[in-house]
């Protein structure tokens, strides 16, 4: 699995991504063994039924996370492994020596290849000193970091700058700040470093801001009631929330992809509650009658790909491809990656909305929020983006740990359009730009953002055309 969330919050939940295993487990049959992943520096062994991975590098095999056993079987010879029936991965053999990884809340999968045997320092106690834990951090981004040059790093020239900064006697504090300080001219929000509660570091793009619970979020809460002017019902911890407004339209605000049914649910009761929701918004009578519909995702800390698909599934009527992704792959080199996985939308099979559509963006807009944008995109008619750019993280963090048990997360994943574009690093552009809860905008008590999406949508006269709708 890999959460797609604000790093403070994706290093706390997902770099042990692995939970306890159950008590109870069968063969994997034909998938014993072990296995190396193309990207993701991922290697795993299988045996009597027990699912165990390893992060490794060059110089490094570290466990990821505690074992987990097989809960089911599939065709193909096809096994799912997790815990108190709670589905992890599945992994499926395609041929004797390939295989093909299915994580709990991806939306593509990972390829496999049989190796013989796990490499040999998977079995040595990993050193925890100050210069191996540098040593191991510096190479895990130097493997699969996404593209180092695109954010004008030279990754070796950091490795040679800050490297004699540490020795055996550096403390804790010391050795954090000079990680911290070696990834913070990436600028990026999916990278990060965990060393325990009190010592956490995030990436951010320059001039922008992090979707972060707080004095700003009251603000803006605040802001939108008075300025939707209507009542607006929320659910899902109140991250999804929607108002119908004057002159036909309807407005949905997303703040998160995930937690809808509360903070340790699984992703199946989240995807659950999603459909409630939506059933909720999407009745065939409000369908027929909305003229247009405002997305606001201005403020969003991203969450689960899926579940923007999902959302995304009640905006069409035609399946469409969403975008692409890929990984980097060391062993191709510094230009290796991954085959390219095509990602689509497909229409629910409950009431779907196909009409005009303004979503709202800003640099707060991250992660899942971003590449709900860019699902968004593709759909017909397109929708018009106002406000400002989002914040340009749109790859799954690679959750890792550091010898000292320290945890960091980085970007390894390249996101794109269905005709190539990226926007990793600078974030998708608004059609219509406008400022986004400023501080002259919040003291002003306007949102220009919103102003220009009704506008943009409220039909001049009565016999407007409506969106055709489909009922269930």
């Amino acid at each position: 699995m890999r959460i797609k969330t604000t790093a403070a919050v994706a290093l706390a939940t997902a770099a042990l991504l692995a939970p306890a295993a159950p008590a109870h487990a069968s063969t994997a049959g034909r998938l014993d063994g072990f296995w190396r992943s193309d990207g993701y520096g991922m290697v795993a062994s299988i045996k009597d039924g027990v699912l165990r991975l390893y992060d490794v590098t060059a110089i490094s095999c570290l466990p990821h996370g505690e074992p987990v056993e097989q809960i089911g079987r599939g065709p193909g010879g096809a096994a799912t492994f997790g815990q108190e029936g709670q589905p992890y991965a599945t992994l499926t053999p395609r041929t004797r020596d390939r295989a093909r990884a299915a994580f709990t809340g991806d939306v593509a999968t990972k390829d496999l290849r049989r190796v013989p045997a796990l490499p040999p320092r998977c079995a040595q106690p990993a050193r925890r000193d100050p210069v191996t834990t540098f040593d191991v951090f510096w190479r895990n981004f130097q493997e699969n970091y996404l593209d180092f040059a695109a954010k004008g790093v030279d990754w070796k020239a950091q490795r040679d700058r800050y490297r004699p900064k540490v020795n055996s006697r550096t403390t804790d504090e010391q050795l954090f700040t000079v990680l911290s300080d070696m990834i913070k001219p990436l600028g990026d929000a999916h990278t990060g470093i965990m060393a325990g509660e009190k010592r956490q570091f995030m990436g951010i793009r320059p001039g922008t801001r992090l979707p972060l619970e707080g004095a700003l979020k009251k603000k803006i809460d605040k802001s939108v009631a008075a300025n939707l002017g209507v009542p607006m019902r929320e659910w899902g911890a109140g991250q999804l929330g929607y108002a119908d407004l004057p002159d036909g339209l309807g407005y949905l605000r997303i703040t998160g992809f995930g937690g809808y049914a509360g903070e340790t649910a699984t992703l199946a009761a989240d995807q659950a509650a999603l459909d409630r929701v939506l059933d909720t918004v999407f009745t065939p009578d409000r369908v027929r009658r909305l003229r247009g519909l405002v997305i606001d995702v201005r403020f969003n800390s991203g969450g689960y790909d899926l579940l923007g698909l999902q959302v995304a599934a009640r905006l069409t009527e035609k399946p469409y491809l969403a975008y692409t992704k890929r990984a980097r792959d060391d062993a191709g080199g510094p230009s290796g990656y991954t085959p390219t996985r095509p990602v689509k939308v497909r229409p629910a099979s409950g009431t779907v909305y196909d009409g005009p559509i303004a979503l709202l963006t800003s640099d707060m807009t991250v992660s899942a929020g971003e590449t709900f944008t860019m699902a968004l995109a593709g759909r017909t008619p397109e929708p018009t983006r106002i406000g400002s750019h989002t914040q340009g993280a749109f790859s799954d963090i690679l959750a890792r740990v550091l010898p000292n048990g320290w945890q960091f997360g980085l970007s390894n994943e390249d996101y794109r359009t269905p005709s190539g574009k990226t926007y990793e690093g600078v974030g998708l552009p608004p059609h219509i730009r406008t400022p986004v809860f400023t501080d002259d905008e919040l003291a002003a008590g306007r949102d220009s953002a919103l102003e220009r999406a009704v506008a943009l949508l409220a039909p001049p006269n009565p016999s407007a055309t409506q969106s055709s709708g489909r009922g269930q």
